[in-house]
């Protein structure tokens, strides 16, 4: 699988090269490896722990927190809205090296969407199957007509080895994203033997930049041993309804944790008082 190198002290002035808009025009995802450094991940898995012991925590003592933090096993969790968890979560939001990618795809003035954190193990999730999908409403956008145009483009963080297959890569059908008709029912079904499908391989580090129209999933687990850890941020046009994530944060969030760079990601109407904007910014 052609992959493009990314290194930590690339000049992302010029980024994304021509050879990077070519191939995630074509192909509908694109893999930076070595875009962050060995400590910066260290810092963000030991932030993801504390945030997912904690979130375990207040989710058994008030079920009604289920919804935003999804217990899959005894080891795997995905948690949802992590932007107040811990403030290096909410550094990635805007972080330098990738806002050059997401304004040259979505375009210079973009808003946030969404983000999640996955922790997963096999011995919770080996037998898992199904779950392929697009992304977006009105069952991702279909309701736009073929081929579906960029809404969300999300970012993955693979913060563990996923260098080889079969620990949950994220997998996808590369090209997808300009189809026409959705796939087959029966090739919904099937896991990696999905026709054309790609288990996404890559080391801690990487990050995968993908185009909500391109179908995709997690991969299957080879073992009960292998694991797969991941952030995803998710960005859209700012003329687009907030979503869900957004409406989950305090006024104290807005206007006190955020840095006064990172209101323009947001509806100016979070804020107290209410920003009033000139454009979308």
């Amino acid at each position: 699988m052609p992959t493009l190198d990314a290194p930590i002290a690339a000049d992302i002035a010029t980024a994304p090269t021509q050879a990077e808009r070519f191939f995630f025009d074509n192909n509908g995802y694109l893999v930076l490896e070595n875009f962050l450094a060995a400590d910066h991940i260290a810092r963000l898995l030991d932030a993801l722990d504390r945030a997912v012991a904690r979130r375990r925590r207040a989710a058994e003592a008030d079920p009604s927190l289920n919804r935003i933090t999804l217990k899959n096993g005894p080891k795997s969790t995905r948690i949802l809205y992590i932007l107040d968890d811990d403030p290096l979560f909410l550094e990635m939001l805007d972080w330098p090296a990738i806002l050059p990618y997401v304004k040259a795809l979505m375009g210079p003035i973009f808003h946030h969407l969404a983000s999640d954190a996955i922790v997963e193990h096999g011995s919770d999730l080996i037998s898992r199957t199904g779950g392929w999908h697009i992304d977006g409403n009105f069952g991702g956008y279909r309701n736009l007509g073929y081929p579906i145009p960029l809404m969300q483009l999300k970012v993955g963080y693979y913060l563990t080895d996923m260098s080889r297959p079969g620990n949950a890569n994220l997998t996808v059908v590369p090209g997808s994203h300009k189809a026409a008709h959705p796939p087959a029912e029966e090739d919904l079904k099937r896991r990696d033997l999905f026709p054309g499908a790609v288990q996404v391989c890559a080391p801690a580090g990487s990050a995968i930049l993908f185009h909500n129209a391109i179908w995709h999933t997690a991969g299957p687990f080879a073992s009960p041993e292998h694991q797969r850890t991941m952030l995803y941020y998710a960005y859209e046009h700012p003329w687009m309804l907030s979503c869900e994530e957004t409406w989950h944060y305090d006024k104290d969030f807005y206007n006190h944790r955020l840095k006064p760079e990172q209101h323009k990601y947001f509806h100016g109407l979070f804020f107290d008082p209410h920003e009033r904007r000139q454009g979308w910014g």
